[in-house]
């Protein structure tokens, strides 16, 4: 599938460390579509991943897919109605858990700017977040596998790093 024919406004959704920001800032650089970073609307810049409260998520949400050209990345689901009306297109990512684990530990222990960190944070391991990748995911998977199968937009699916590398250059993005 073409880039263009997900249109404007792009769902990414997917596991936890699955590559979902870095997608979104690729394509934002390549359709000219302002990234948004769901973890980035949902926590408190210069925190370690402390949460908003949930109303004032939800409204930096709804004014966020208020906008005509953006790429969203993150699931929070509580608010995914209210996203995929508003979008053209969809993306999911579903990498492995092993990936996932693996790509978690390289940005807490590793990368100082990663995209779609928090403003002024720092990533740190938390065996709370190792336990959503671990027990949270697989039930996820399925239910977004459930929702990717229903919905009528213009979507893509990976199921894998090859995959999603297949993209990249087929979309001509860059990383």
């Amino acid at each position: 599938m073409n880039l263009d024919t997900l249109g404007p406004r792009i769902c990414i959704l997917g596991p936890s460390n699955s590559g979902k920001s870095t997608l979104a800032d690729a394509i934002a650089a390549k359709q000219g579509l302002e990234p948004i970073h769901l973890d980035r609307l949902y926590h408190l810049p210069h925190t370690d991943w402390q949460p908003r409260p949930a109303g004032e998520f939800l409204t930096l949400h709804d004014a966020a897919i208020a906008g005509e050209r953006w790429v969203m990345d993150g699931n929070y689901s509580s608010c995914l109605p209210q996203r995929l009306a508003r979008a053209t297109g969809l993306i999911l990512l579903d990498l492995s858990t092993p990936l996932s684990l693996w790509r978690y530990a390289r940005r807490t222990w590793f990368e100082r700017d990663r995209r779609g960190a928090l403003d002024g944070g720092r990533d740190s391991v938390k065996w709370s977040m190792i336990r959503h990748i671990v027990v949270a995911t697989p039930p996820n998977r399925k239910r977004y596998a459930q929702l990717y199968a229903r919905c009528e937009l213009p979507k893509v699916l990976c199921l894998s790093a090859r995959a999603l590398a297949r993209r990249y250059r087929e979309w001509g993005l860059a990383r």
